[in-house]
């Protein structure tokens, strides 16, 4: 199969975008009648069907300037968009009807020395989901029409760009892979953020969180920021996307900051001025795509044609490290010191003052015990809210909707039922883990769990069982460990950095014969599992490993416990964090007596 042109030149050369759409078209001063009728003033995108030519000018205008890629006049051209105007039943059409324009546009300057390329614009609509405004499942509907109409119009990129929660970038993603899955046809992605004055997005997404939300999908294959500001105020938080994104990356800066003069936009930044900013995005950043959003001409355009023609692009030599986010910020999966807390006391199962507060929902005082475990030293967030005799789908919906906006940690989404996971999936804006896959009925649950990271841009916590039951000794702990990487890796396409393996820990205090030598097991494989597979994480559930005794012992014994663990190479512990003490703190002897129990090394043997 031929490779996408997109991706042959994105190898090869820094790409050039062209510059404002809405600005062109503003400047062929169009009237109500241009754009059918007083009802569908604005709506650009409408243009393509009352006024084609005026949509091809904006095309010719930034192709003779020496753009690389013309954009599709198709913004809004989704449902969600379009039904503002009445005429939500026009959103393929249009999409269509944009990319064909554009299409033929470039085709009509491209030669064999200098093709030129279209990027199928996809906006951001005007809906929030992690506001509440609209479902998810709507939006990706929504998406996957405009894809559809874009893709089968002759797009070589799509760009989702002007993104402002990470929810709307996940729905537009879920619907183009189901789009790439249904037709058949698949074509790359570019994601463009945008960072406001403020230095965040507008739901007060960090450019960390955002950059580790979009880093595991395989789909995506430039990121970048676009819209709100100038290159100026872009500087830092690119600077930030070029020295940890594995990925190309992209920036479309507006002409400045606009000014208000007469209740219209003005935009001052000049040809000249964008150039010496993009000569340092280009030459020390090393950024692959480069372009103009709002007030930038085919004059902007041009002066960039000049500037990348004469000029190398930087080598980038970005430090990838694996993350998870809330839609706040992000947390590295490897802290130093370690291990990463994983605060376990929004689990339904675990926590009785949840349970009470889940059957009453009491949902305030449920993100009220989430922010004490921040206080208490939590980094994660487990959250389980499965309880017999009570509608886990729908909790779990309440919870997360919730937790996604009032809650700065990252969640780990924790249930058995695949509908929940999914349900809390759509709902969760960050780079979230889910709990858990095993292969204890085979791997067909597995499957349905593995596609939904996928999906969803998750990592995976992946516990020691088989067919067989949990795995007590260190060679079937290991050997289940291989099993569930070669086929998250080898058949669903995750990495080894999106695994996090639970070699699983049982009561070390409960005098069965089976169990003395599992500390000893459970530690042998975490050393394991980190030499055999360097990408992969590791976690455990550590208060399994005290069940049984005195509260008093039971911190000993954990806290004990969890310094073996991380010595050993453990990353993460689902724990309350709080009720961990360093060994310094612990008395000495009830310290011995811990390690003692832990390594098997008890001194009187059973008498009968």
């Amino acid at each position: 199969m031929e490779k996408n042109r997109f991706l042959q030149l994105l190898d090869k050369k820094v790409l050039l975008f062209d510059g404002a759409t809405g600005t062109s078209l503003q400047e062929q001063h169009l009237t109500a009648d241009d754009f059918g009728g007083p009802e569908l003033e604005g709506c650009n995108e409408y243009l393509c069907i009352t006024r084609p030519d005026a949509v091809r000018r904006v095309h010719y205008g930034f192709l003779d300037a020496g753009a690389d890629i013309i954009e599709t006049n198709s913004f809004g051209s989704s449902s969600i968009v379009l039904a503002e105007y009445d005429i939500a039943d026009k959103a393929y059409e249009l999409s269509r009807l944009s990319a064909e324009i554009a299409r033929a546009c470039a085709d009509e300057y491209s030669t064999p020395e200098w093709p030129r390329m279209v990027a199928g614009s996809i906006g951001p609509t005007t809906k929030l989901i992690s506001l509440s405004q609209i479902d998810f499942d709507v939006m990706a509907k929504s998406f996957e029409e405009q894809i559809a109409g874009l893709v089968d119009g002759g797009v070589d990129v799509l760009c989702i760009e002007t993104c402002q929660d990470p929810l709307q970038i996940k729905a537009a993603l879920y619907a183009a892979m189901e789009y790439f899955e249904r037709s058949g046809n698949r074509v790359p992605i570019i994601v463009s953020v945008t960072i406001e004055m403020t230095g965040t997005m507008l739901m007060g997404t960090e450019i960390a969180a955002a950059v580790t939300t979009l880093e595991p999908y395989d789909v995506v294959t430039v990121i970048g920021m676009n819209c709100a500001t100038g290159p100026k105020e872009m500087e830092e938080n690119l600077r930030y996307i070029c020295s940890t994104s594995p990925k190309s990356v992209f920036v479309m800066p507006n002409a400045g900051i606009p000014e208000n003069i007469g209740g219209h936009a003005h935009y001052h930044l000049t040809p000249d001025e964008m150039v010496e900013w993009m000569r340092k995005f280009i030459g020390e950043l090393g950024v692959s795509v480069v372009g103009g959003c709002c007030g930038t001409t085919p004059a902007h355009i041009a002066a960039l044609r000049t500037l990348i023609d004469s000029i190398e692009r930087g080598e980038r030599n970005p430090e990838f490290i694996p993350s998870v986010s809330s839609i706040y910020s992000m947390v590295p999966m490897r802290l130093e010191p370690a291990p990463l807390m994983v605060g376990e006391r929004c689990n339904a199962n675990g926590s009785r003052k949840f349970r009470d507060l889940l059957a009453i929902e009491n949902y305030d005082a449920m993100v009220a015990m989430a922010k004490e475990q921040i206080r208490e030293g939590a980094h994660v967030l487990d959250v389980c809210v499965a309880y017999v005799g009570r509608d886990e789908k729908r909790d779990m919906i309440e919870v997360i909707r919730r937790f996604n906006t009032g809650v700065t940690l990252p969640l780990v989404i924790d249930s058995t039922e695949v509908p929940v996971l999914e349900a809390a999936l759509k709902l969760c804006a960050g780079r979230a883990i889910i709990n858990s896959i095993n292969f204890e009925d085979g791997t067909d649950k597995a499957d349905q769990i593995l596609r939904l990271a996928r999906r969803f841009g998750a990592a995976v916590i992946a516990l020691s069982i088989d067919e067989d039951g949990q795995a007590y000794s260190l060679e079937k702990k290991i050997s289940i460990a291989k099993r569930i990487r070669d086929y998250a890796v080898d058949v669903h396409g995750l990495r080894e950095e999106d695994l996090i393996f639970d070699p699983l820990t049982f009561p070390l205090g409960a005098g069965s014969e089976d169990l003395r030598d599992g500390g000893i097991n459970t530690l042998g494989a975490i050393r394991e599992i980190k030499r055999l597979m360097p990408g992969v994480k590791t976690i455990l559930g550590l208060s399994n490993c005290s069940f049984g005794l005195s509260p008093v012992t039971r911190q000993v014994v954990n806290s004990v416990y969890l310094h073996n663990a991380v010595e050993a190479g453990l990353d993460m512990a689902i724990v309350h964090a709080s009720k961990i003490l360093p060994l310094y703190r612990l008395d000495e002897t009830g310290a011995e007596l811990a390690r003692k129990l832990v390594f098997d090394e008890r001194e009187f043997e059973m008498v009968e």
